[in-house]
């Protein structure tokens, strides 16, 4: 059964423009550069790349990144707008690199489009070098738990918005619309990332829940912050 990437592949280009899209630009880019700058990481991987900007974005900042995705459209779409970098076609559940071949791995905003979350982390920690660090940017599971149609708000019998979520312990998959994307989400609960993370031997070295750069858009950025979308958090292996 199709994940509906495929056939979203060029919404998904278009709704990232240049510089991504107001979660990326504006909440969730500068936090996970700060962490890259702190270490002289030689070598990366980016599971789940799709049109490949953080790849690109890590090669400005001298890292050699090798970006990978299981669908091919974004894939091509990568290649052609950074022609030197390393861009494959794989899936996050059988990574074809050996071990410890990277001292960072990437995660960015992927997890919530696997279907295998416990072989991908398992993978994910397999080719990491000792000592390196495994970076990750996910949906707050607070929000993957609520109502996808208008991400979590609803509207009040007084006519105030307020946030809401239901059945957050089950782990559950569904489709998310919008802007002419259309894709399968999964939500999990915290716990289940963060045991299949310590079941790997890795250590949480740093946790945040980003707020929004007012500079972009401060209303925005505001209703942002009331309830935010993303978490980022780093693992060490020993």
């Amino acid at each position: 059964m199709s994940d509906g990437w495929e056939a979203s592949a060029d919404a998904w280009v278009a709704s990232q423009g240049d510089e991504g899209d107001f979660g990326r630009r504006w909440v969730m880019d500068a936090p996970m550069l700060e962490r890259v700058r702190m270490r002289p990481y030689a070598r990366a991987l980016d599971v789940g790349c799709g049109e490949g900007r953080f790849c690109r974005m890590l090669s400005a900042e001298g890292v050699a990144a090798v970006g990978i995705d299981p669908t091919a459209a974004l894939i091509d779409h990568a290649r052609r707008l950074h022609p030197g970098g390393d861009y494959r076609v794989e899936a996050a559940e059988a990574l074809g690199f050996g071990d410890g071949t990277f001292d960072l791995v990437v995660s960015y905003l992927s997890l919530i489009d696997i279907p295998d979350v416990r072989a991908a982390i398992a993978e994910m920690a397999r080719v990491l070098a000792p000592g390196g660090r495994l970076l990750i940017a996910n949906l707050a599971a607070y929000n993957s738990a609520a109502d996808a149609h208008e991400l979590g708000w609803v509207t009040l019998p007084d006519g105030r918005r307020a946030h809401a979520m239901d059945h957050y312990l089950d782990e559950t998959v569904g489709w998310i619309a919008w802007k002419g994307i259309r894709i399968q989400n999964w939500h999990r609960p915290l716990g289940t990332y963060m045991t299949l993370l310590l079941e790997q031997g890795l250590t949480l070295t740093h946790f945040a829940e980003p707020r929004a750069n007012p500079a972009g858009d401060p209303v925005r950025a505001a209703h942002y912050d009331r309830a935010p979308w993303f978490m980022l958090m780093e693992w060490a292996k020993a």
